[in-house]
């Protein structure tokens, strides 16, 4: 029986459709924290991704895990449904303790092929706001609840623990600027007692991923002929694990302000993949690379 370490705490996972939103998601309701699921993506309707999971089939995923998902479609660019979603959450709960962003959104807009002088501008603009915007808005809102209680944790999930180059000028300045938020936060809330800091997965094998490489998470390793980096790939319930360990942790406020990532995390608190393993991304990319991340 899972240990339900976390019984009582509320967590919003924004943007826990799939991928390691779910991930979190998952592993929070199995803690015992009761887990509000939003995203735009709908048994009625999808969002530009285009992507069949749902923020109800996430929900239901908690629920069979013995935990409590609550779904609300959200569009977290929208001020006023984010507002409506912490006030949903403050009716019924009172309180929010963990706050996890992860909305992405970004894929129909990028062109990883292109310079930015030969992507579209508008789509680059855009993919700012889908997914830089939103994370902006939804502390807005939601951060007046745990200031309320002095206590809170917020993570900023993105790609990577510092600012190098990521492929894509679009794609980098969304996921650096995340970390930057991160710190900012943690230095204006640092009086009441919340902690603010940003998280990565290394190879993240996702839905979207596995779908990108026509396997099966069953089989999954017959995709390491088409990238042989995907070895070394993690499942969301990877980065589940590591939340769920900082949500944990009482003397998580030290970590405040900083960027982590699974792999790190995974050797400070212990936990494994769901197949026993502990994927590296740090130690495989400096081995391959000669790079320390």
């Amino acid at each position: 029986m899972k240990e339900r370490n976390l019984e009582g705490k509320v967590a919003l996972v924004a943007g826990g459709t799939r991928g390691a939103g779910r991930g979190i998601a998952v592993a929070l309701g199995e803690a015992g924290a009761i887990v509000y699921v939003t995203g735009r993506s709908t048994r009625k309707s999808r969002s530009e991704m285009n992507r069949k999971e749902t923020i109800e089939e996430t929900a239901e995923l908690i629920n069979k895990n013995g935990g409590r998902g609550i779904p609300v479609r959200t569009d977290h660019t929208d001020s006023q449904e984010v507002r409506e979603l912490v006030l949903k959450i403050e009716e019924e709960q009172g309180k929010l303790d963990i706050l996890v962003n992860d909305i992405w959104g970004g894929d129909p807009y990028i062109r990883w092929e292109e310079k930015f002088w030969e992507h579209s501008l508008e789509n680059g603009i855009k993919v700012q706001r889908t997914c830089l915007e939103s994370h902006l808005t939804t502390n807005y809102y939601a951060a007046p609840l745990m200031i309320r209680n002095k206590s809170g944790l917020i993570l900023e999930i993105t790609d990577g623990i510092d600012y190098r180059y990521r492929g894509n000028l679009y794609y980098t300045l969304i996921k650096s600027s995340i970390i930057n938020l991160s710190r900012c936060l943690a230095e204006e809330l640092k009086p009441f007692g919340i902690t603010a800091l940003s998280l990565t997965p290394g190879f993240l094998r996702s839905e979207a991923m596995l779908d990108h490489f026509g396997v099966r998470e069953d089989n999954w390793k017959d995709a390491v002929k088409k990238d042989p980096h995907f070895i070394v790939s993690e499942t969301p319930a990877y980065i589940g694990r590591a939340v769920v360990a900082l949500a944990k942790d009482t003397n998580v406020f030290s970590k405040t302000g900083t960027s982590t990532s699974t792999w790190k995390l995974s050797e400070e608190y212990d936990f494994t993949d769901l197949d026993g393993s502990r994927p590296h991304w740090g130690n495989y990319f400096r081995d391959k690379f000669g790079e320390e991340l």
